[in-house]
């Protein structure tokens, strides 16, 4: 049963193991709760709210899936959001990694606790649910410092901390010159993390015995099977030389049975043979981690573009990919949602002076976009942004400079970035062909018909679902220049990204093609901007 506390005469708040739900009972119609606890809980209607599952939960819940976990290592904050994208089921931050990227300085011991747990908050801030563990090495000293090293990664994020039994400095498993610390200190780290997870830490422990590189299989295993009498949640012995050492440690009986095990897939040479996931869980492992892929590729990328740009030439698109695939990455496009969105809450708080001066059609209360004619340009997102801000009327002249530069096909970005295009009318003609629907008409005073709340119910639907796929490619080589897609709902986003569809009124085309009016089969644009074929499909 939920444990319950009282927080006021009508505001219950029910735990449930990790999990909150805060229920306001009030029946009375009372605007003011009187409180039983000295912190005031005051509610003006009922109210119920249940707190989100922590990412700990997280992996407790995959680790009972049926299925191997595959987990990419990361070493910063984008990596972590790539691993986050691909939909891999978690991440492990290596030390390895992160002491490469970060001080770029080996694997043995030189990157500090401190500097870990603040490459971790990074990299929490950065993803949104996926579970990453993190490289907590032998704990940065004794048993109280394993503890405080638990803690620490616990509050920034972490779903698991790695605790490992080398000497200090350590180094990483699969080079040479391995010494593990003796049993009953090895196991001690263990019983201190356990304890700081009992005591609130809010994380898996992750126990890896490095013995068998540096004394033996049959040490290592012994040191696996104390750590799970200890309590650890996960094991992982480092640098198994074969498939039969793999079974071996599968193979543990007593507590270490029912723990789940990890295998390392060191890439490029390491010690561990490289077994396909399946294989690996037929073997009994529950999670495999790929330690150097991201790093690996990344160092050979970088060393590849760099005797380029040595020789004068820039890395092939196909190799670098394009500005949009880069800003899709770092998340320009939900920078630019968010703008939007808070302001629209804006003008919902009442900022009518924005949409007086904005729309000459009246004021709306959908948020879907409304097009009253055949603009020249799509307005981004970011645009709308900046104006609640400042929504004053701007000068005639300004008025009329503004004008030429959308009909010239010039989009400028907050940074004062100017993107040109040699589009012209010749783009903004092509909107032409598509009529609006007569049911998303307006009145004559400006508001909106009752077939505004269809038009919002299809634009909601047509945002969930569709995706625009934008595909350039070198009129004279036919190589693919750029090859995206890029969600609906991010309409204004997508004459900001790429300036080759700037002055194109896509907001214009969508209405047409919810109304039935287009052949989704085609290309809503198919045209050629100078040396670029671009097209553009509705998906």
């Amino acid at each position: 049963m939920p444990s319950s506390v009282v927080a006021c005469q009508h505001l219950e708040v029910l735990k449930s193991g990790t999990m909150w739900a805060v229920q306001h009972r009030c029946l009375s119609g009372s605007s003011v709760c009187q409180p039983t606890r000295p912190r005031q809980l005051h509610r003006r209607s009922c109210v119920s709210a249940v707190a989100a599952a922590s990412r700990t939960d997280a992996l407790r819940e995959l680790l009972k899936s049926p299925t191997i976990l595959k987990g990419p290592c990361c070493h910063d904050a984008i990596s972590a959001r790539l691993i986050e994208r691909a939909g891999f089921d978690f991440a492990f931050m290596s030390g390895f990694c992160t002491s490469a990227a970060r001080l770029g300085a080996p694997d043995t011991g030189l990157i500090s606790y401190a500097e870990m747990a603040d490459q971790g908050r990074y990299i929490h801030e950065a993803t949104k649910h996926i579970p990453i563990i993190g490289d907590g090495d032998t704990g940065y000293g004794n048993a109280m410092n394993v503890k405080r090293t638990v803690r620490g990664y616990a509050a920034a994020g972490f779903a698991g901390v790695l605790i490992e039994d080398q000497v200090s400095p350590k180094s990483c498993g699969h080079v040479r010159n391995k010494r593990v610390t003796s049993r009953e200190e090895a196991v001690s780290r263990i019983k201190a993390a356990v304890d700081a997870r009992e005591e609130g830490a809010d994380t898996l422990i992750l126990a890896r015995s490095d013995a068998r590189q540096a004394d033996s299989l049959d040490e290592a295993l012994w040191r696996a099977a104390a750590f799970a009498d200890a309590g650890a949640d996960i094991l992982f012995i480092d640098a198994l030389a074969s498939v039969e050492e793999m079974k071996a440690f599968t193979g543990l009986q007593g507590a270490a049975a029912s723990i789940p095990k990890m295998a390392n897939m060191l890439e490029g040479g390491g010690k561990t043979p490289i077994l396909p996931p399946n294989e690996l869980q037929g073997l009994g492992f529950k999670l495999v981690a790929y330690p150097l892929s991201l790093l690996g590729v990344s160092i050979r990328a970088m060393e590849r573009a760099l005797q380029g740009l040595k020789a004068g030439q820039v890395p092939d698109v196909r190799d670098m990919g394009t500005f949009v695939d880069i800003q899709m990455a770092v998340g320009f496009p939900a920078y630019y949602e968010d703008a939007a969105r808070y302001a629209k809450s804006s003008l919902a708080a009442g900022d009518t002076s924005f949409s007086s001066s904005s729309n000459s059609a009246g004021s709306r209360s959908s948020s879907a976009p409304y097009v009253p004619g055949f603009a020249a340009a799509t307005t981004p997102a970011v645009d709308a942004a900046a104006a609640a801000v400042q929504p004053q009327t701007a000068p005639v002249e300004q008025q009329q400079q503004q004008q030429k530069e959308q009909q010239a096909g010039i989009v400028i970005e907050p940074d004062q970035v100017v993107l040109p295009s040699d589009l012209g009318t010749s783009i903004n003609s092509i909107g032409q062909q598509y009529a609006l629907s007569k049911q998303y008409s307006s009145t004559t005073d400006g508001s909106n018909t009752t077939g505004d709340e269809d038009r919002q119910a299809r634009w909601d639907a047509f945002r969930r679902s569709k995706f625009f796929r934008v595909h350039i490619r070198d009129k004279r080589t036919g190589i693919t220049k750029l090859e995206t897609r890029i969600p609906a709902g991010f309409i204004g986003g997508l004459t900001a990204l790429i300036p080759q569809v700037a002055g194109v009124n896509f907001e214009e085309m969508v209405e047409a093609a919810m109304g039935d009016r287009l052949d989704l089969s085609k290309p809503l644009l198919d045209y050629v901007n100078g040396n670029d074929v671009i097209q553009v499909l509705l998906e």
